[in-house]
């Protein structure tokens, strides 16, 4: 399979200033909460096919923020993401399938050191040159996943019925790659 339009062979850099990793999960049965993460890397190797293609992605657990500071300190904590033990979770593709706009980045996702194989639902938003002469190019991608698969069990009893955290979470990526420099001799 081809890689998409536009994109050069070599490794990608990641953009932070112009990307999102963030998720949501229900609370309380009756809304979502949204939280992201602020320190994250990642490439994106382009190779001569898409099979010979890969993204990487490491995601430090402390830079979680959700908006509300007592949250987050409880997410951040044992009951959750467990920094201190767990400061990293990764995600390591393992093929690409689609073409166009439209693929499937399958890989190894890593959240309390439990490794699961995933399948992000990805949409290349295209190639682009900014006004500073650097090629970027765009993805968006999401999967939804079992926290209970993490080993993210913690939850309480609802009086009504029901728990405080819903099990399924979807996680939502807007990442922006820039080309590799192009070296002349």
């Amino acid at each position: 399979m081809t890689v998409p339009s536009g994109l050069t062979s070599g490794t990608w850099s990641f953009d932070p200033a112009h990307s999102e990793v963030g998720f949501s999960v229900r609370h309380a049965g009756i809304s979502k909460v949204r939280g992201s993460f602020k320190d994250v890397d990642a490439s994106l190797t382009v190779g001569s096919s898409l099979e010979d293609s890969s993204i990487t992605a490491t995601i430090r657990t402390a830079s979680f923020t959700s908006g509300d500071e007592n949250r987050d300190g409880h997410v951040k904590g044992a009951d959750f993401f467990d920094v201190e033990q767990f400061p990293e979770m990764t995600f390591v593709s393992t093929s690409h399938t689609g073409s166009g706009e439209t693929y499937e980045i399958h890989g190894d996702l890593t959240i309390r050191g439990i490794t699961k194989a995933v399948v992000l639902d990805a949409e290349f938003n295209g190639v682009a040159v900014d006004p500073f002469g650097a090629t970027r190019a765009g993805v968006s991608a999401s999967t939804t996943i079992s926290r209970k698969d993490f080993g993210l069990t913690w939850n309480a009893a609802l009086e009504a019925g029901g728990v405080l955290v819903g099990d399924k979470v979807t996680i939502t990526i807007e990442a922006a790659f820039v080309a590799p420099a192009v070296v002349t001799v």
